[in-house]
């Protein structure tokens, strides 16, 4: 005989997958966000190195070979064009828009930084700190900085100012000289200037090089270890999704106080409505009534809140689907219950053990149901409760109605069942693994294909089209295989 759609136990059963689908819900959201942010990070990634490849091809292009600026003024413009680059590839690898612009035409700016304009300054004759080329600058355009523009000395030459200018007269009247930390001449000429001037300090911004790194010797090895520190930069930022990915106390406490209260809810709805079945109505409800109540409900939302984090657990620290583990935590109730009958005398123990099986295979049921409605219908909670609800059911008719041979055969198929999704579970594991370990050598590839060393750049996108599928019989591998493509 089918049992009414208001079933009790089947409205419970269907309340616990529903909780339990949430939860796998939110384990599945946190998972794809990490992919999303990590597929968006290489992106990043390859736009901050190809960017600081452009821009080292336009310094050796346009400045170094033509010689532009001399022997004296060449790094001045080496120090514009890698400012602009630099910038832009620190702001791609967080996935911002470059906001940098070399100008580039000879006027009163250098430079663009957002809708700031801005005029840079590497000078280190005469000791001045750059300073003095800032002033005559600044004699040049009086009102510069009160339309907006700004000053950008080296690195180090702001530090050293900055620390001058935390220094009192009296303090540098007595600091040695003698080691070259400190210069009593550059000292007074940085509190003169200042205090002199119209130009203030917070006019004045500190580059991302120093000026020994933009030289034309050094050039090459201040882009290598920007593009090192780029690379630790990805690192971190992958680290740091990673991290906020992975399930914790925090998502564990919400996920319980919600299994609470929909457990502690349904369990109050539910002894409501088996008292009004008994022929009361609410207002003639008693006070032990509502103590019965009250006392189911907060049953209820202990083993709501027990529930959550159980599945939470099972679901993120080991290889256990949510709708099993659901099942676990419901058969660990039922079993606890059917042993405290038996230690109190209510049951025997034979009827343990029927008991405890039929538990068993219920829940069995349960979870079967729901992961192939889920399936089927990949809506969060919706699928997981309507297979549930059917494959409850099914079971239903075939234990009330079948022999226990047929049954037999039902439960074997639900071994089969169960078996099969293990060795799925496996294999899914297995290409995970693999799929992991190609990604990687796709990386590694991407950054040899990407690398300013033209020969390594050669062999990296050389690899890289056979690591994608293309012939290796048609693929460029050496400088004499260009020579023989162009010119034979």
């Amino acid at each position: 005989m089918i049992r009414a759609w208001h079933d009790d136990s089947l409205l419970k059963s269907n309340q616990e997958q529903a909780v339990a689908s949430w939860i796998n819900y939110l384990n599945q959201l946190r998972l794809d966000n990490l992919m999303k942010t990590l597929r968006a990070q290489d992106v990043n990634l390859a736009n901050a190195v190809n960017t600081l490849n452009e821009t080292y091809s336009t310094i050796s292009a346009e400045i170094i070979i033509r010689n532009r600026g001399g022997a004296k003024g060449m790094h001045g413009f080496i120090a514009e064009v890698a400012e602009c680059g630099i910038g832009n590839a620190r702001q791609q690898i967080l996935g911002r828009a470059p906001n940098y612009k070399w100008i580039n035409d000879n006027g009163p700016s250098d430079l663009m930084r957002d809708s700031i304009y801005i005029q840079q300054k590497f000078v280190n004759s005469g000791g001045h700190l750059s300073l003095n080329a800032i002033k005559m600058h600044h004699e040049s355009y009086p009102n510069y900085l009160s339309n907006g523009g700004r000053y950008l000395i080296p690195k180090d030459h702001y530090e050293r100012i900055k620390y001058y200018l935390s220094i009192s007269e009296s303090k540098a009247n007595r600091l040695a000289t003698g080691t070259g930390e400190f210069s009593l001449k550059q000292w007074q000429e940085v509190h003169t200037f200042f205090r002199q001037g119209d130009i203030s300090f917070n006019d004045i911004e500190p580059s991302a090089l120093e000026y020994r790194d933009v030289q034309t010797g050094t050039i090459n090895g201040t882009f290598q270890r920007e593009k090192q520190n780029i690379k630790e930069a990805d690192r971190a930022l992958r680290e740091d999704a990673y991290q906020k990915s992975r399930p914790g106390s925090a998502e564990a406490f919400r996920v319980a106080t919600a299994s609470a209260a929909v457990e502690g809810g349904f369990t109050f709805a539910t002894a409501v409505i088996q008292k009004m079945k008994q022929g009361k109505r609410i207002n003639e409800f008693t006070p032990q009534d509502w103590n019965e109540i009250c006392a189911k409900s907060g049953a209820g939302v202990v083993k709501g809140g027990i529930r959550g984090v159980s599945i939470y657990a099972l679901t993120n620290f080991t290889a256990t689907p949510a709708a099993v583990a659901s099942s676990i935590v419901s058969a660990s109730f039922g079993i606890a219950e059917q042993a405290h009958q038996l230690r109190q005398g209510m049951i025997s123990r034979e009827e343990f053990l029927h008991n405890s099986q039929i538990l068993c295979v219920d829940v069995s049921v349960s979870a079967l149901s729901s992961l192939v409605g889920q399936a089927f219908i990949p809506i969060p909670v919706l699928g997981a409760v309507i297979g549930n609800t059917i494959g409850t059911y099914m079971y239903r008719i075939a234990k009330d109605n079948l022999n226990q041979s047929e049954v037999g055969i039902i439960r074997g198929y639900l071994t089969e069942l169960r078996q099969l999704d293990m060795a799925l579970d496996r294999k899914y594991q297995e290409l995970l693994i693999n799929l992991n370990t190609m990604l990687d050598k796709y990386y590694n590839l991407l950054m040899d294909a990407f690398s300013i060393n033209y020969a390594e750049a050669l062999n990296g996108s050389a690899q890289l089209a056979i690591f994608i599928g293309v012939p290796s019989s048609t693929v460029m591998k050496s400088l004499n295989d260009v020579d023989h493509y162009f010119l034979d």
